[in-house]
């Protein structure tokens, strides 16, 4: 199975929670859009591809540190796989 398939479920809950309030590890409350196969953070002109969420979804749990060199948008990636909804106690 590849990571787009293992990804599936989470990314479904991710559209899920759209509009609702995430939090960063730095503490900043943010909400998302869906737009398409990317996010739109609130706060934020960044533009987070669906590919970059599954990046950094083989390295759950993952300090958000380690992410920078990864993905756009670091901190609401993190914030965002890492919030009990969207992880589902899965990682």
């Amino acid at each position: 199975m590849s990571v787009s398939e293992l990804f599936e479920p989470a990314w479904k809950r991710i559209c899920e929670h759209e509009g609702a309030f995430f939090k960063t590890e730095g503490g900043r409350w943010f909400t998302y859009r869906v737009d398409g196969d990317a996010l739109r953070p609130s706060h934020s002109d960044v533009r987070i591809p669906r590919s970059d969420l599954e990046i950094a979804f083989p390295m759950l749990p993952v300090p958000a540190a380690k992410l920078n060199k990864h993905v756009r948008g670091p901190a609401f990636v993190w914030a965002v796989l890492h919030d009990p909804r969207i992880a589902a106690g899965q990682w």
